[in-house]
């Protein structure tokens, strides 16, 4: 099967994008910067794709333009392994001008949605027993950042 990598599009900040998740992301790097030559459309010599890697997986920013926007149909998941985790990348990412949303959900500055979840949360939400799936349900929804341990408390009728 042929790989498949999300482009990303920019109004003119696809190499600041990389940086900024770059540096947020371990083992992480840009592997490649193409520029915009004569034939435009955007100025000769400005940038026009970054191609980088998150942890090992592939992106490409594209510097296509004002013509489009990022919005919540598209998200990327963090499955993180505990609180530490959440918190680094929920402060992070949401940083500098981004935007805190509901459910673990946030903006980066650049508008680009993500989703901070600890990977107990799944867990918790299909419990088989309902009961315990549905109050971790409802403590999820009343979170913008998740706080795992209050939500294993609600899961277990602690809090």
């Amino acid at each position: 099967m042929p790989k498949i990598t999300p482009n990303l599009w920019f109004d003119g900040q696809a190499k600041d994008a990389a940086e900024f998740y770059i540096g947020i992301f371990p083992n992480s790097r840009i592997t490649a910067i193409t520029h915009y030559g004569e034939a435009g459309p955007g100025p000769a010599g400005t940038v026009l794709t970054v191609d980088f890697e998150l942890d090992g997986h592939r992106y490409t920013g594209i510097n296509g333009g004002p013509q489009f926007t990022f919005d919540e149909a598209i998200s990327f998941l963090i499955e993180c392994a505990d609180q530490e985790e959440i918190d680094h990348y929920w402060y992070k990412l949401s940083a500098d001008g981004g935007e805190e949303g509901p459910c673990g959900w946030l903006k980066d500055k650049f508008g680009l949605s993500w989703q901070v979840a600890p990977t107990a949360m799944n867990e918790m939400l299909n419990d088989p027993d309902q009961e315990r799936a549905q109050r971790a349900m409802k403590a999820m929804l009343g979170m913008s950042k998740i706080d795992l341990a209050a939500l294993r408390a609600a899961a277990d009728g602690t809090s």
